[in-house]
């Protein structure tokens, strides 16, 4: 009976943001996926964006963790704990006591079964009534609004936190897919290293990621800009503010773009060329957060001879495609991925 007033939700299990989309309301969730727990118990204290201000300036009896590492999960009772949180907090307006809805949960397109299992057995505890599985790159391209039934190729490259995608479709199939492990983290990781190497400044997580999204970029900018980072120098001990520019962040991104460039050539080659025949017409699809980094599409338009396009509000695309499979499972119900290894024909157990 409570099924019938629960919502039927899609959600983006991310490693850096968590986001939810309710059927006919829209996104109604887009979060950080940190969690604040108490050292010895391991109980929640924050969630979402609460919990990521307390990212680096916690108590000692305090740890703020990613309960999701590279798009799996690595910590389950804390990812749990997360998603019914979520869950909880998408039915605040509705009616009902105990929230039983149906969910789908994207997952990269590189898992094992283990880690399929996890998210499936994790959506579940947190009172899903049934789960579908979906493959992220398949959910973006669904979000970002492209023709995926058709005959025509469409190609998809979602970069997020933990994981880039690239998945060449066709026919509601996927015909060349590529997972790997290096996307946003990777770039701020280099960009604390960049600035470690060069200024002897150590920064922080947030401030290195502050600094990609403002003056990162993937191509030269018709206007270079600069900003300050402030941390630690490592020689003096002291707090120390250093005045960086857009082209020295380039550089220090300079080699994971490289590896997300070279991953879409790779699937670029593996596909056949009818296909890529279709590619040069349609171009190739941005999606996740990394689609907002400045100049991506114009180096990757430059380096493959294929334009490359941002989809509309690249961040939610795939809890949106998530949420436009559930909703017609008649039309869509075939993208579900079934537990066991490979199958990605078969929808759920």
């Amino acid at each position: 009976m409570l099924g019938l007033f629960s919502l039927d939700i899609g959600i983006d299990l991310g490693t850096a943001n968590t986001l939810v989309n309710v059927r006919g309301k829209g996104i109604v969730i887009n979060e950080p996926s940190w969690v604040a727990i108490e050292k010895r118990t391991r109980r929640p204290l924050a969630i979402g964006a609460e919990a990521k201000e307390m990212v680096g300036r916690t108590p000692a009896n305090v740890l703020a963790v990613r309960p999701l590492r590279d798009g799996v999960i690595s910590e389950f009772e804390i990812t749990q704990a997360m998603l019914e949180y979520f869950i909880g907090k998408a039915h605040q307006q509705s009616v009902v006591p105990v929230p039983r809805p149906r969910v789908v949960v994207g997952i990269p397109a590189g898992v094992t079964e283990v880690e399929k299992r996890a998210v499936y057995d994790a959506a579940l505890s947190a009172g899903a009534r049934e789960v579908y599985l979906i493959e992220e790159p398949v959910a973006a391209a669904l979000g970002a609004g492209l023709p995926i039934n058709e005959t025509r190729g469409n190609m998809v490259v979602d970069i997020g936190g933990g994981t880039s995608e690239v998945a060449i479709l066709s026919m509601k199939g996927v015909v060349v897919s590529r997972s790997l492990r290096v996307a946003g983290d990777e770039l701020d990781d280099d960009i604390i290293q960049y600035v470690r190497n060069k200024y002897n400044l150590l920064i922080g997580q947030r401030m290195a990621e502050t600094a990609k999204m403002t003056i990162g970029s993937a191509y030269h900018l018709p206007q270079e800009k600069t900003m300050s980072l402030r941390g630690r120098n490592l020689i003096t001990g002291l707090p120390e503010a250093v005045e960086v520019s857009s082209v020295e962040l380039r550089d220090a991104m300079a080699g994971s773009i490289q590896t997300i460039v070279d991953t879409v050539k790779d699937a670029l080659d593996e596909a056949p060329p009818e296909i890529v025949a279709d590619l040069m017409e349609t171009g190739i699809c941005l999606a996740g957060g990394g689609g907002l980094i400045q100049g991506l599409s114009d180096r990757l338009t430059d380096e493959l001879h294929v334009r490359a396009w941002v989809a509309d509000d690249p961040i939610s695309c795939v809890a949106r495609g998530a949420g436009i499979a559930l909703e017609d499972l008649d039309m869509w119900g075939t993208l579900f991925v079934g537990l066991e290894r490979g199958s990605t024909s078969q929808s759920h157990l």
